[in-house]
Formats: structure tokens, C-alpha cells, sequence
């Protein structure tokens, strides 16, 4: 279990997104936890595919390669 201290602001916005998604509080914050570590793992697969990167090339030579530009 967890407790979290959010603002009265914050609160009622909360609110009134769970009730525009016919859900609670907790289902909401859940839902955005998910999404924030599962955005944090994407970017630190980035990070990992980028320094393994050995070469550069130019958008426009790599479109013309994978035959995206007729």
C-alpha cells in the first residue's frame, strides 16, 4: 500500500478525470504510474540502443535505404 499527499488542485482534477472515465482515484493514479515506468523502461532502452549505435547516417540516406522516399 501507498499514500500520497497531492494538493486540494491536483485532487479535484483527479477526480474529475475518474469521473469522466466512469473510475476512481486509485484506478487513475494506477493507470499513470504504469505508464510512467513503462515510458522510464523505453527510455532507458534508448539510451542502451543508442550507445551501441557505431555509426551515424543522415535521415534522408536512411529513408532512401528502407525505400520510404519513391
Amino acid at each position: 500500500m501507498l499514500a500520497v499527499r497531492l494538493d486540494e488542485q491536483i485532487e479535484k482534477e483527479l477526480d474529475t478525470l475518474a469521473k469522466i472515465r466512469g473510475s476512481n482515484r486509485s484506478a487513475v493514479v494506477r493507470e499513470a504510474i504504469l505508464q510512467y515506468l513503462e515510458d522510464n523502461e523505453d527510455l532507458a532502452l534508448a539510451r542502451q540502443a543508442k550507445g551501441q549505435t557505431k555509426s551515424r547516417k543522415p535521415l534522408k540516406q536512411l529513408r532512401k535505404e528502407l525505400g520510404l522516399d519513391g
